[in-house]
């Protein structure tokens, strides 16, 4: 199964891709929502993990147009919220379509089980990383 991960920050994008691909998975990145995008319609994923404060195309903007075009498509949303706080973001990417939201700091452990829960309905999970 193929995840696609979407952030701006480099330290947190490399966690990110680092620990789906300790949880077995295969792993792709983008530095913003638009080249995210351009990338799925290369290589489509299984799920999107995205943030929602980025340049060029935000994470907000980006679930909106992953779900009208592709409405199957399972999304994680992230955000630390600038200097607002994620709360103003977060509900907003629940509206849009977003399937689990998480706000940073989050425990890896937390989105590593919302990441097998939903991709749970597509058929096998990897066991590769599971004690």
């Amino acid at each position: 199964m193929r995840i696609l991960v979407i952030d701006d920050d480099e330290q947190m994008r490399i966690l990110l891709i680092k620990t789906m691909q300790w949880a077995g998975y295969e792993v792709m990145a983008a530095e913003n929502g638009r080249l995210g995008l351009e990338l799925f319609e290369e290589q489509p994923a299984d799920l999107i993990i995205t943030d929602l404060i980025m340049p060029e195309q935000e994470g907000l903007e980006t679930i909106r147009i992953m779900k009208q075009n592709h409405p199957a498509v399972k999304i994680i949303a992230i955000s630390g919220g600038g200097r607002i706080g994620p709360d103003a973001y977060l509900p907003a990417a629940r509206e849009l379509g977003a399937d689990r939201v998480f706000a940073k700091p989050f425990e890896v452990k937390e989105l590593i089980a919302a990441v097998h829960d939903l991709l749970a309905d597509d058929g096998t999970i990897p066991q590769r990383g599971k004690n």
